[in-house]
């Protein structure tokens, strides 16, 4: 199956390019408008079908693309793939602003294409296990060191995995959303929001100046509770805690959730079931919110 990926920088090497290379019956094309990135990465990979033109891979004949490319650029490209009658596998976030996304969530929908979005949290082993547990109250932390940044870029680029996280985890129907954020000279530093429903509370923070990277997902309920830490380790609480950690041989891919968003898109191009944006699109809804609320 004639598959491109296009855009070839960090996240398509090091997370999508490995598992794509392993999986049998594809057949890549590789497309950056670099050509001295493109050919290190078609050698190291030994994929010869390399263009630096989107047109021409296009006309080379694509059943599916994964568009890797930044952010400013998803708008045009996926345009370009989903009216040429291809489907698309495309990074968060689909646009930086709301009107980009949902423009290219009707545009799939009327040419009747697959539009992925590339929200891997929702299969990660460690999350898909959170999602069994009792969820009265759910906290998850993303937080980083010495990074504050503008609202809009903060929010669309890192903070949107946190807010459709929750959006997965929650156990009913969202009635109540607050924005809490410290900005200074136009940067944010810190942002807190809370999700509540009827029963259930969830909490987002994500600190850029926290001293440290960490991801740190909890969820209580019925006196039990469930840590997931760095998307690897999975503690239970209830008397005498037990841990959980990711075994040695499990790619940091599949850890992830990477290669299972992968594999599911691929085997839906394969029988022709069509992957809705739909559903994504009101992360980006909710992500607006929060950057107004911020005053980006």
């Amino acid at each position: 199956m004639p598959v491109g990926v296009i855009g070839l920088g960090d996240i398509a090497q090091k997370a999508y390019l490995p598992v794509l290379t392993a999986l049998p019956g594809l057949d890549l094309r590789l497309m950056t408008r670099d050509r001295a990135k493109l050919d290190r990465i078609g050698d190291t990979h030994r994929i010869d079908a390399r263009f630096t033109d989107l047109g021409e891979l296009i006309d080379s004949g694509l059943r599916a693309a994964f568009v890797h490319a930044s952010t400013d650029q998803h708008v045009p490209i996926v345009t370009a793939l989903l009216e040429a009658g291809i489907d698309v596998y495309v990074d968060k976030p689909l646009d930086y602003h709301l009107d980009g996304a949902r423009k290219l969530t009707d545009l799939a929908e009327r040419e009747g294409r697959s539009l992925a979005v590339g929200f891997n949290r929702r299969h990660a082993p460690g999350y898909l296990l959170a999602k069994e547990r009792p969820r009265d109250l759910i906290v998850l932390q993303k937080n980083r060191e010495g990074l504050p940044e503008a609202a809009r870029t903060l929010v669309y680029d890192d903070f949107i995995h946190v807010v459709d996280t929750l959006r997965f985890l929650v156990p009913g129907e969202i009635q109540h959303v607050d924005v809490r954020a410290r900005v200074r000279e136009g940067l944010v530093e810190h942002v807190v929001l809370t999700l509540a429903g009827e029963g259930f509370a969830a909490l987002g923070i994500m600190n850029r100046l926290s001293g440290s990277t960490e991801e740190i997902l909890e969820v209580s309920g019925g006196d039990s509770k469930r840590e997931v830490h760095n998307l690897a380790e999975v503690i239970d609480h209830r008397g005498q805690p037990t841990v959980r950690r990711r075994g040695d041989w499990v790619p940091v891919a599949r850890q992830r959730g990477i290669e299972q968003v992968v594999t599911g898109f691929l085997d839906a191009v394969r029988s022709g079931r069509t992957v809705s944006a739909r559903d994504a699109l009101r992360t980006h809804e909710l992500c607006e919110l929060i950057v107004e609320r911020i005053g980006g």
